[in-house]
This record gives C-alpha cells, structure tokens and sequence, in this order.
C-alpha cells in the first residue's frame, strides 16, 4: 500500500478505537493531586506488574562528576539521588497543568516496537483522555500507541526550560530532551543507542538492561509487558538483565550502546537527557 493510504488507514482505525474507548470507558472525576501529580486513576483492568524482586543497579546520592567518570560513564548504569531540584518542574507537570498549557498541542506518537517508523499525530488531551489507559497484555508493539520522544520543542519550550537536568556532561556530547506520559504496563522493548540519562517525574519506571555485548533475546514486535511475561521466567540466572525501577525524583543514567527496555508500572511522566 502507498504510504499516504496507509496514514490515511492508520488516522482511520485510530478515529475508530477513540470512539470505542470512550463509550466503554465512562468519565471518572480527577482526584486531589496526593504526590501522584494527578495520573494514577487506577480501576478494574489496570496492569499488575510488579518491581522487581532485588533491584541490580546501585543507587548514589552526592555522587560527584570524578566519581562518575570513572565508575559509570562508559562502564555500567547508575541510579542518581539528590543531584537536582525539580520541585518546579515536577508541579508543571502534573496531569491539571499539562493539560491546561499543553491540551491543544499537536503530540506525534509512535509504536512501542523496536523497528518502528510508524507515526500517529493528535492533540495532548484526547491521547491522556482516551489512550492513556493499562496496557493490553496481548497487544503487539505496532499496535501500541506511546508518547515519547517526539517533541516539538518550540512549542514546550516554557516547560523545558524549568528542568533541571543532571549536572554531568561527556566530552564531545551535546544534550536533547525527550520527554513522555504513558500508561501503566507500557514501555519501549529493548533497543540501544548513545549514553543518556531518564528521570521519572511521577510514576515507576522499570528498567531492564544488558551490557552492548550480550544481545537480549526478544521478538521486536513484542512489547515489553509480553516479554515480561513470556521470557523472562524461562531464563537462567546468567541470563537475566541487570534491572530496577526508578522510582519518582530519581534519574538513570546508561552507557553508550547498552541495550534498554522499560516498563511504565504507574502511569508515568518522565524526561530523559540524551548525549548524542
């Protein structure tokens, strides 16, 4: 099929499923925003996954650039405490206030598979409104619609500009923002690329993670909720990625070229620093 039908195919059955959600899913008044920034509108259907069972990443507060040149930039992943106040910019980014500055924007979403070109286009509040919901476990990645990364970055300038990044740089690295809202059960399957850094502003994100050399076993059309769910129990112990969740307020850090994939347990809202 040429690429203009099947955009037109795709704007098509997205139309459809917004109209299907919204008549199965009834309204549900925002709660008092108790730390969760407003998101968590948990109900029947909403994904259980778990945290993982021993967290394999270190955690450091106060870490200083010396100590993290020599011990992580270029050989393992670290979660960073404490390095940043983002009080400011986690406010903004509660679901009222995202909504209120953000709501008419222009989002282009794309399909939580690993080789993906796929883009849908549509406005901020009918993807938190109407496609922010748990992840269907039986769902394939080129079915799944995700918010990441694709931002336009004139038009959330006056967000950005109040994020405070973590303060360490590589030689040679210039720094880009992408930042995301999804819902709980979510997540980008595995894939790699330069180093970088993601904060989680509200929610738990979990993280599963192998060194460039060691090549995950997964099929790229699955999310990463299947895999979850279908490979990871079948394997060994020397097999099993290095994984955490990053709680809110908290920031990972990977190297270059280290395979990653996530896992949204919460509703979610998070930015990350790429250093390409």
């Amino acid at each position: 099929m040429p690429r203009g039908g099947g955009l037109m195919a795709s704007g098509a059955r997205l139309q459809l499923l917004l109209a299907l959600w919204t008549l199965a899913v009834p309204a549900r008044p925002v709660a008092a925003d108790a730390g969760d920034g407003g998101w968590q509108r948990r109900g029947p259907g909403a994904a259980a996954v778990a945290e993982e069972e021993r967290c394999a990443v270190e955690r450091r507060a106060d870490l200083s650039y010396s100590e993290f040149v020599q011990h992580y930039a270029f050989s393992r992943p670290v979660i960073l405490q404490r390095l940043t106040d983002n009080s400011r910019f986690r406010a903004l980014c509660s679901r009222e206030k995202l909504l209120a500055s953000f709501g008419d924007s222009v989002v282009r979403l794309s399909t939580a598979n690993t080789y993906s070109y796929r883009k849908v286009d549509l406005l901020f509040q009918e993807y938190v409104e109407h496609l922010l919901h748990p992840q269907d476990p039986t769902s394939l990645g080129n079915d799944t619609l995700y918010f990441f990364g694709d931002n336009n970055f004139s038009e959330w300038a006056s967000l950005f500009q109040h994020y405070s990044p973590p303060p360490f740089s590589l030689l040679g690295t210039t720094a880009a923002y992408s930042f995301g809202v999804a819902g709980a059960g979510s997540g980008v399957p595995f894939h790699w690329h330069g180093p970088g850094f993601s904060e989680v502003v509200y929610g738990r994100k979990r993280w599963f993670l192998y060194p460039p050399e060691k090549t995950p076993e997964f099929h790229p059309n699955k999310t990463t909720l299947a895999w979850l769910q279908d490979v990871y129990p079948a394997l060994a112990p020397s097999e099993r990625p290095l994984e955490c969740t990053v709680q809110a307020g908290e920031v990972l850090y990977f190297p270059d070229r280290w395979w990653h994939a996530t896992l949204n347990l919460d509703t979610s809202v998070f930015i990350s620093t790429f250093l390409s």
